[in-house]
């Protein structure tokens, strides 16, 4: 095998045993456990759960932007497609402020922010925002940056584009806001878009508009994105793979089709009966999972879904830490329902 064919095999972004610990006043807060996930060059992972599961940490950790107080560990290898470099870069070796990383975040690696209203500055026009990134990455004649700008600005959507270049960001719509936020995301072409719950603030009328718009830029870039969001409607609309993560860890991980027609890990299969479903009883109320996620500070070895799981097994759940199982090539899950060792008991 040459050496570009076995770097065309590799993914594109691989996470290996990421951790995030926060030193609270009452103890050690363990946000992310243990996380590890591949992305393919030009697929879409989804990174599902609720809120406080630690998804938004670990997609920020990418790039390097989360606060001080998070002591970070693990890797996160990038491999660029472009060949710029033979072997992998761990990005959490780089200094968050330095040189190396900063060339890599906004130019190589992209996100959309959860909060389209606050995401850009109120002090400077959308148009200088969008320019900014690019004048950094890409070119630094400003005629060519605003020419770059107003083309991203078309192909999100945003007609009169020479007026909008030039309007604060009180003067667009939320959903506006939220196309402007992606123009500048992808206008240096990245490899990589990390969506953080890109249609949380949008209202339903909006939202299949800004998902048909990423999927079309996906195709027309060749990028990959890591789409984080607790909306497996979403999901199932948008990705190839889906991990999902509970109390900092990822407790499955299989193909869409296969998470959705086969789910194995309890909390999977809570969250797939709590989506409303077309044509079903309108009399039925939805399930859904009672409790809510545990702050995990100081927690012992266990699993962290027992205190809701209505498939725990008491003596073994509430314990010990949970294995990986691997039930085929594709799919995992982090369950003792699965694993060898409740099997021998």
């Amino acid at each position: 095998m040459t050496a570009q064919a076995a770097q065309a095999q590799q993914p594109l972004l691989s996470v290996q045993d990421l951790k995030i610990r926060i030193q609270m006043d009452n103890g050690e807060m363990n946000a992310v456990d243990g996380v590890d996930f591949d992305i393919q060059k030009g697929k879409t992972l989804g990174l599902v759960g609720e809120s406080g599961c630690g998804k938004s940490l670990t997609s920020r950790a990418i790039i390097s932007i989360n606060p001080k107080e998070c002591e970070t560990t693990g890797s996160i290898m990038y491999q660029s497609s472009s060949g710029e470099s033979a072997n992998p870069l761990n990005l959490l070796s780089m200094d968050p402020s330095g040189k190396q990383i900063r060339s890599i975040r906004g130019r190589k690696i992209a996100m959309i922010f959860q909060e389209p209203m606050t995401a850009f500055s109120p002090m400077y026009t959308i148009g200088n925002q969008i320019m900014e990134a690019i004048l950094i990455h890409r070119t630094k004649n400003k005629k060519e940056a605003k020419k770059i700008t107003l083309e991203m600005l078309s192909k999100v959507g945003i007609s009169d584009q020479e007026k909008r270049f030039d309007q604060y960001p009180h003067e667009f719509s939320g959903g506006m806001r939220q196309r402007a936020m992606i123009s500048m995301a992808l206008s240096c072409n990245p490899e990589l878009l990390i969506a953080d719950e890109p249609t949380t603030a949008l209202d339903v009328t909006i939202q299949p508009q800004v998902l048909e718009l990423m999927k079309s830029l996906q195709q027309e870039f060749g990028m990959a994105i890591l789409l984080v969001t607790h909306d497996l409607g979403i999901i199932a609309e948008m990705c190839d793979e889906v991990a999902v993560m509970y109390l900092g860890k990822i407790v499955e991980q299989a193909p869409v089709k296969e998470i959705f027609h086969n789910p194995k890990h309890p909390y999977t299969k809570g969250l797939l009966k709590s989506m409303p479903r077309l044509g079903g009883n309108k009399s039925k109320r939805l399930d859904s999972i009672e409790g809510s996620v545990p702050i995990p500070i100081n927690m012992p070895p266990m699993c962290g879904f027992y205190d809701r799981c209505k498939d725990r097994i008491e003596g073994v759940c509430n314990v010990q830490a949970v294995p990986k199982t691997r039930l085929s090539d594709k799919h995992m899950v982090r369950c003792f329902l699965y694993s060898d060792q409740h099997e021998g008991e």
